[in-house]
């Protein structure tokens, strides 16, 4: 059986892009970029009191994206920046609206030195009927192949 194999990711300085780009380069995967009907602030203190408000809140922002034939994919990457340690709105509302049941589904995330915070918790949370897999985690844009070629090892995607 092929490993068809999507990635995922949202963005917002592009760091997670350039790390969902090296991912789709590493496995070949179907890269897929949420992009949410309103932008984000391109500000970075308006962004991060935003992001701290609608974590807090539980918002989910609509998305402009729409994923077609998520049943086709038996592994799911999902990439995002570390927002007060946890993954940014737009990703729980992909995680809330597609069904990932019986799927192997993978976290990534950039940061600014949180780590992964608790977005693997997160998603294990918002994923209940998935395998989650451990987590990559990367500072800023400093993602390179190597790393990211060891992480899809670890979790069995390489």
């Amino acid at each position: 059986m092929s490993k068809k194999i999507l990635i995922v990711y949202y963005s917002h300085s592009a760091n997670t892009r350039k790390l969902a780009k090296l991912i789709e380069q590493e496995t070949g995967g179907t890269l897929c970029e949420l992009l949410p009907e309103k932008a984000y602030p391109v500000d970075y203190n308006t962004v991060v009191e935003q992001a701290k408000k609608e974590i807090q809140a539980g918002f989910r922002p609509d998305l402009k994206t729409k994923v077609k034939d998520i049943a086709s994919y038996n592994t799911v990457l999902i990439g995002t920046p570390n927002w007060w340690s946890t993954i940014a709105p737009p990703i729980a509302t992909f995680l809330e609206s597609y069904d990932l049941s019986g799927k192997n589904v993978a976290p990534f995330c950039t940061h600014g030195g949180g780590g992964s915070g608790h977005i693997e918790a997160t998603v294990k949370k918002l994923c209940p009927d998935s395998t989650v897999l451990s987590a990559l985690s990367v500072y800023g844009d400093t993602a390179k192949g190597a790393q990211v070629e060891s992480w899809l090892k670890k979790i069995g995607v390489k």
